[in-house]
């Protein structure tokens, strides 16, 4: 990963991702693919199934089928600025990329929103915005989930603790978003409790703060000194800082990720 100081003038694009979650023997286990090197956007990392919301999604929505779930759909995401119609578009592109990127069938009122994303202006790792919405998915009983081999190349199930080793030992690339989920789904342990706090919350909104500090981009999250936002919302710290080629927290201690602190009430 290199980091840019690129402003992105253009506003965030809609987006939905979705955490495939399964109970394995030593654990919660999350689904994580890496993309192909040469795409444009985190080329290389290792990410959950995701990608942009298109027309096709909104059409899709439009389906009798799915009407009836338009206001849960859009009470669940908490969203005030959003319609229900485009509160329901981001479901339903959650689930088509699930199933276009690993083949997996999900039903999309089955989906329960974890957390948004919006990339900031300094995006520090690309040269797109997203406004990304993350969602938690029950990997489904007699199903298979395996990479596409075109968008992403190699795919594993991990559980949240051996990822961010693996990404510590320098095995693999990825970005805050994914690093700071997995930290949160490492405090959970359960596809349970994952779901259960999924379910009753509202997805906290997540617009992280980068800035340069002695050479070195520093990203803030809600709850950081140098973050507007002065309640955190997600467990783990409060920042991260690219050093060693990798994000890492302040005390530069894989142990700061896989023993968080509880954001305050």
């Amino acid at each position: 990963m290199e980091i840019t100081s690129h402003i992105v003038t253009t506003p965030p694009r809609d987006a939905a991702s979705v955490v495939l979650l399964r109970d394995g023997t030593a654990g919660l286990e999350v689904f994580l693919m890496r993309r192909a090197q040469q795409s444009d956007v985190l080329g290389g990392a290792y990410v959950f199934p995701g990608g942009k919301v298109d027309e096709a999604d909104a059409q899709a929505a439009r389906a009798p089928d799915l009407l009836p779930h338009h206001p849960a759909w859009f009470e669940k995401l908490g969203e005030g600025g959003l319609t229900a119609e485009a509160a329901a578009s981001l479901y339903v592109a959650a689930a088509r990329e699930a199933f276009e990127e690993c083949g997996v069938q999900l039903e999309a009122h089955k989906l329960l929103p974890w957390s948004r994303w919006v990339t900031p202006r300094q995006a520090s790792l690309m040269n797109k915005r997203f406004d990304t919405r993350f969602f938690l998915a029950a990997m489904p009983e007699q199903q298979s989930a395996v990479h596409d081999d075109h968008e992403t190349t190699h795919s594993e199930w991990m559980t949240p603790r051996d990822a961010l080793t693996r990404y510590w030992a320098h095995e693999f690339a990825m970005a805050p978003p994914q690093i700071m989920s997995l930290v949160h789904l490492h405090s959970l342990g359960s596809v349970a409790r994952a779901m259960e706090q999924a379910a009753t919350r509202v997805p906290p909104v997540i617009e992280p703060e980068p800035f340069d500090e002695d050479g070195m981009r520093v990203i803030c999250y809600p709850g950081d000194a140098r973050h507007p936002v002065a309640t955190a919302v997600l467990p783990g710290p409060t920042r991260l800082m690219f050093r060693n080629r990798r994000f890492e927290p302040p005390s530069g201690s894989l142990d700061e990720l896989l023993s968080p602190a509880a954001p305050r009430a």
